[in-house]
């Protein structure tokens, strides 16, 4: 086990899994193009990635925690005004949480087995730069920023589209974001749905994994899985700081940088590959 491209792979899930840049396309390209010597196959790799995962979960839980404890407080004690208003916002993400939980529990292992290979990740991946840049397009011009306002049929859709991360290459946040835009909100309220989104599904990944990871035969340090999962969420907390800033300061074209660089490396990688 080489330690440094464990770490490496933990500051490339802790950025990747928040950028509209797709986590997992990231981890299936970047070890293939530059031949990281990482096994996947080995028995320390499942606990690994769980913890990555939960390392990530547990930063974004940091992160918006006030969030967290408004909507849930309003849950209780909903009595008007604000406090009805987050409820609402609370429903809300429980509605758009369901579709891609439940495929996810259907689908994932056969959707990643059918649509995991180097050449098909590639593909996606350019498909979702190409899907970013379209969402900037898509965005209305009189945008809101309040979540509270978003439809519960809205909110099924960004669901529905959270899904379409299950496929290897489209990134999880990259689809609600553009959802979120063609629903009506502007880029604040996307990203804000989109990460407050993120912590259950992330959460939820890692935990269903738990259970394997207490049974796993695991020949490595657990000192270096820990720390890559305090990594991963280390990076993964300064990802969200900066992406909350970013689109909080765009009014126009906030995704198009992200897909013009998911585009290139999606056909860079094709190139090398030898398509």
């Amino acid at each position: 086990m080489h330690t440094l491209y464990l770490m490496l792979l933990a500051v490339l899930q802790g950025i990747s899994e928040l950028f509209p840049i797709s986590s997992l396309g990231h981890s299936v390209l970047v070890p293939a193009l530059f031949h990281w010597p990482i096994d996947r196959d080995a028995s320390w790799f499942l606990p690994f990635i769980v913890v990555l995962h939960l390392g990530t979960a547990l930063a974004l839980l940091i992160y918006f925690w006030r969030d967290w404890q408004q909507l849930l407080a309003s849950v209780w004690h909903a009595r008007g005004g604000t406090q009805v208003a987050e409820a609402r916002v609370f429903w809300l993400l429980v509605v758009a949480t369901l579709p891609a939980g439940l495929l996810g529990l259907l689908l994932e292992h056969k959707l990643r087995h059918l649509f995991g290979g180097f050449t098909v990740v590639a593909v996606f991946l350019a498909l979702n730069g190409i899907l970013l840049i379209l969402g900037d397009r898509l965005k209305h011009k009189e945008s809101r920023h309040n979540l509270e306002e978003l439809s519960w049929s809205k909110a099924l859709i960004v669901g529905f589209a959270q899904s379409l991360a299950l496929i290897p290459g489209i990134s999880r946040s990259g689809a609600s974001l553009v959802a979120g835009l063609t629903v009506g909100l502007d880029y604040a309220a996307s990203a804000r749905l989109s990460f407050l989104l993120a912590t259950p599904i992330i959460a939820a990944a890692g935990v269903l994994e738990v259970p394997k990871l207490l049974h796993a035969n695991v020949h490595a340090p657990v000192s270096i899985i820990l720390a890559a999962g305090a990594v991963a969420g280390i990076f993964a907390y300064a990802s969200t700081w900066f992406l909350m800033r970013w689109f909080s300061g765009h009014e126009v074209r906030a995704l198009r940088p992200f897909g013009i660089y998911c585009l290139l490396l999606g056909i860079g990688a094709l190139i090398v590959h030898g398509i």
